[in-house]
């Protein structure tokens, strides 16, 4: 009996190394912004990254490559490519981070819009009152085979979040800061969204790859379908 036990043990044991061995390496670059969006800050593009970066890793299917680790290999590429490094010597992501595959993500549309709902009070620059507040924002994201430089994967994902009630605000202005404080916004609310959706489209294509493929599939054809009603072309 014990012997039975000692053997489910090994093959539990080798099953699961077996499985983390599989786990794709990733890492997430600094994301661009190619919009005008209010709440986007010099540092607002490693804040997203890491925010993607702990969306991939709370799937427990990925094996992730260190934040620190990555930047310091594409800091030492954009030298490469400006010219001050000998040609071979560059850095080569996939072979110094261990990176299979390289996350790269494009803030490429966001709007917001905010309408009075009335009964607004305003004393000394600090305002109270009722309105609804809407944001939209879209993110493309492309999946970089390191060893190849290939696009293997590629999506475009997009949320909308709004609120409707009481709410204060400060207008005397120097506040700044990362992205926490929009964490309870529409703005906050869209950006985690679509996070949350591109790590489990990601999970999916490179990982589970059943039948939430055509789930994928269905969804990004509907979008497209939404867009170009949107649209008139001549």
């Amino acid at each position: 009996m014990k012997r039975i036990f000692l053997g489910i043990l090994v093959v539990v044991s080798l099953a699961g190394s077996a499985f983390a061995a599989n786990k794709p390496s990733i890492g997430v670059a600094e994301f661009r912004n190619d919009t005008s969006a209010g709440w986007w800050y010099g540092g607002a593009g490693n804040d997203l990254a890491g925010m993607l970066t702990n969306e991939l890793a709370s799937t427990e299917k990925f094996k992730i490559v260190e934040r620190a680790k990555l930047d310091s290999v594409l800091q030492e590429q954009d030298l490469a490519a400006s010219g001050r490094v000998a040609k071979g010597s560059a850095a080569k992501v996939g072979k110094l981070t261990g990176a299979k595959y390289l996350v790269m993500g494009t803030v490429s549309a966001y709007e917001e819009k905010t309408q009075g709902g009335g009964g607004g009070l305003s004393f000394k620059g600090i305002s109270i009152g009722g309105k609804k507040d809407d944001a939209y924002i879209a993110v493309d994201i492309r999946v970089v085979d390191t060893t190849t430089g290939e696009v293997s994967f590629t999506r475009t994902v997009e949320a909308r979040s709004s609120s409707y009630g009481l709410s204060g605000g400060l207008s005397r202005g120097g506040f700044s800061g990362g992205l926490g404080k929009y964490a309870n916004t529409p703005a906050g609310k869209a950006i985690r969204a679509c996070l949350v959706e591109v790590s489990d489209y990601l999970s999916c294509v490179m990982v589970d790859q059943d039948e939430c493929t055509q789930e994928y599939q269905a969804k990004e054809s509907a979008r497209r379908q939404k867009t170009k009603k949107s649209i008139k072309l001549e």
